[in-house]
């Protein structure tokens, strides 16, 4: 029984010992993904004809990355990735949320790719259904695939009916998406990690969090495309 008892606390004090290597892991990941979602609005920005259009930057809400959003099928096909969010308030842009958008499709495919998202809420309902725990895109939020170019159609009424305007890039092509029939949903794990406690999505973009230092280089950018546009328009 001694015996037992020593193997037993020995496992505790491993596992004690070495959580916080496993937090810094995981907090090392979050802040690589905040990277990768900065390089993604710098790159598809760096080219203005081919970008976001000036009347949907100046209308944006909220705007949530998602890099490297996998889509892989055989037979049955399924979508599945990790990103960040953040919204406009009355003190600047929020501390950024972490979500993850889930989504599936079935038919007779092969195939499979990788691709970077961008979900622009373009009215303050858009942004109210980011808030939500859970969204499904096409359900209870409507989403269209996103105009591109420097002015182009950027501000036909028929695109922002929509609350949410999808785009993706893949192998240098930026272009529209339809992302109907996926789930937006906040990742509590990953909020956790990074702000380590439960804090609601609610809280986070409505302003009600500070921005951690790893971030602000991710909200600075959102700021310095979308808050410009803004103030231009």
């Amino acid at each position: 029984m001694k015996r037992l008892t020593i193997i037993l606390s020995a496992c505790v004090l491993c596992v004690l010992m070495a959580t916080p290597g496993f937090a810094e892991s995981d907090r090392a990941k979050l802040n690589g993904r905040l990277a990768s979602a900065t390089t993604v609005i710098q790159e598809i920005m760096a080219t203005p004809d081919k970008s976001i259009p000036n009347g949907i930057l100046s209308s944006a809400t909220c705007v949530a990355v998602i890099p490297s959003y996998k889509k892989a099928a055989f037979v049955v096909g399924g979508q599945y990735g990790q990103g960040v969010v953040t919204c406009r308030t009355n003190r600047g842009w929020s501390a950024p949320a972490f979500i993850q958008l889930v989504g599936g499709s079935f038919g007779f495919q092969i195939g499979g790719q990788s691709t970077d998202l961008v979900l622009i809420a373009v009215n303050n309902k858009g942004m109210q259904d980011l808030l939500r725990s859970k969204v499904k895109l096409g359900g209870n939020v409507s989403v269209a695939a996103g105009p591109v170019g420097r002015t182009g159609t950027a501000a036909t009424s028929l695109n922002l009916k929509a609350e949410l305007l999808s785009y993706s890039r893949s192998q240098g092509i930026f272009a529209g998406i339809d992302l109907s029939g996926s789930t937006f949903t906040q990742n509590t794990n990953d909020t956790r990690t990074f702000y380590g406690s439960d804090i609601p999505s609610t809280t986070i973009l409505e302003g009600n969090t500070p921005t951690p230092a790893s971030a602000q280089t991710f909200v600075r950018t959102i700021a310095r495309y979308f808050t410009r546009a803004k103030a231009n328009s």
